[in-house]
């Protein structure tokens, strides 16, 4: 109250607050309605000056309203794990991936009902390749392309997805492998090849062949994607065919994503940026923790570093943060920050949406190292989601 009286005798004249006075009663009766109304214009006036006299909420009124203060009271909460990863393509050609499996085990310990990952839907796909003209570098970069699915099953990405879910919805416990290869076969046809290996694991050795939407062709290709070196593939498919889901969740978006006007100077501005002692740390640690990869052990602790606390502070001295304050006139770093602030929020919403059909289940998401304190910090927010920490699973 001082802050504001102080503000409206250095930014009002006394005249103009004097005028929202109730005249005097002559005969000392108070008018009732006159204060009323003086009561009102008197809140409004307070209000107006906290506004203008930028006085705390504190001093004003009630503090802001905090989301994740108001958590779900009764029932079990969503349960969250965000698991962050390397991008396996990018470890030593050496790294054997048969060494996740320590990993796995772990993982499946926690029992998680969905895994989503970080890949983008067959449905934002068909979205995007519907507009080339900003989306074409990105269409190249991170959409799977279905036009094999489609030859062989004679289904867009839009009808191929619709069946998919119909099927779903009517699924039996038991399902056979003809079933099986069906959903796969429109799996793949929808854009979507992590659900279709999910569904390909799930089939007997011998149930692994062509037949129900699946020609020679996709046999192959659903073959060879376990053989990648791939986290959707070889930690999120492998773990939700073992855990008995019948599908995967891309949670990715790069909707957000556009041409930049100037892409040479633009990558010269933040590549400036990221030079910086956090990066050079961040590279040798990179360096010390893939130099023992040898071991299922080795590549736990690996995951046990990429998820520790002090992480995220670290990533962000070295990428966000450095390229937050980048000199340059066109400010190139804060527009690569506005990109990959979007991209989290969005991907915290998708993983939201997983969260709706069933209240109450546990997500695993596995992301890319830079995107977990980010996730969690945005889905932290939500008042049913539990952000459930790294470290009581792979410790």
């Amino acid at each position: 109250m001082q802050a504001i009286l102080r503000c409206v005798a250095s930014r009002f004249r006394w005249r103009r607050f004097s005028n929202t006075l109730p005249e005097p009663d002559p005969a000392g009766q108070g008018d009732p309605i006159a204060l009323r109304n003086f009561m009102h214009r008197l809140l409004a006036i307070m209000s107006a000056v906290a506004v203008v006299c930028h006085v705390p909420a504190s001093a004003a009124e009630s503090p802001p309203f905090a989301p994740g203060a108001h958590k779900l009271q009764r029932g079990q909460p969503n349960e969250l794990m965000v698991l962050a990863t390397p991008h396996l393509r990018q470890l030593p050609a050496s790294f054997d991936p048969a060494t996740l499996s320590l990993l796995t085990d772990r993982l499946a310990q926690w029992q998680p009902q969905a895994v989503a990952i970080e890949a983008l839907s067959g449905a934002q796909c068909a979205f995007m390749r519907s507009y080339p003209q900003r989306y074409a570098d990105s269409i190249k970069s991170y959409c799977w392309d279905p036009a094999a699915a489609k030859a062989a099953t004679g289904l867009d990405v839009p009808e191929a997805t619709a069946q998919a879910e119909r099927l779903l919805a009517a699924w039996p416990a038991a399902p056979g492998p003809a079933q099986r290869r069906k959903l796969a076969s429109l799996f793949l046809a929808g854009g979507e090849p992590a659900s279709a290996l999910v569904q390909w694991l799930r089939l007997p050795g011998d149930e692994r062949r062509a037949g129900d939407g699946l020609d020679e062709n996709l046999v192959t290709i659903l073959t060879g994607l376990l053989q990648r070196s791939d986290e959707h593939y070889r930690i999120a498919a492998v773990l939700a065919a073992r855990l008995g889901h019948e599908r995967m969740y891309p949670m990715d978006d790069h909707t957000a994503d556009s041409p930049d006007a100037d892409p040479k100077a633009a990558g010269a501005a933040i590549a400036k940026a990221w030079d910086n002692r956090h990066t050079a740390a961040r590279i040798e640690r990179a360096k010390a923790l893939e130099s023992r990869l040898d071991t299922a052990a080795g590549v736990l602790s690996m995951y046990r570093a990429y998820n520790a606390r002090g992480t995220a502070e670290e990533t962000f001295r070295s990428d966000f943060g450095a390229a937050l304050e980048e000199p340059s006139p066109q400010r190139f770093g804060r527009g690569y920050v506005a990109y990959w602030e979007t991209r989290n929020l969005r991907m915290a919403s998708n993983i939201r949406d997983v969260m709706s059909a069933r209240p109450g289940m546990r997500v695993l998401v596995v992301v890319g190292a830079a995107h977990k304190a980010y996730l969690e910090a945005y889905l932290d927010q939500m008042h049913d989601v539990r952000i459930v920490a790294t470290d009581r699973v792979l410790r």
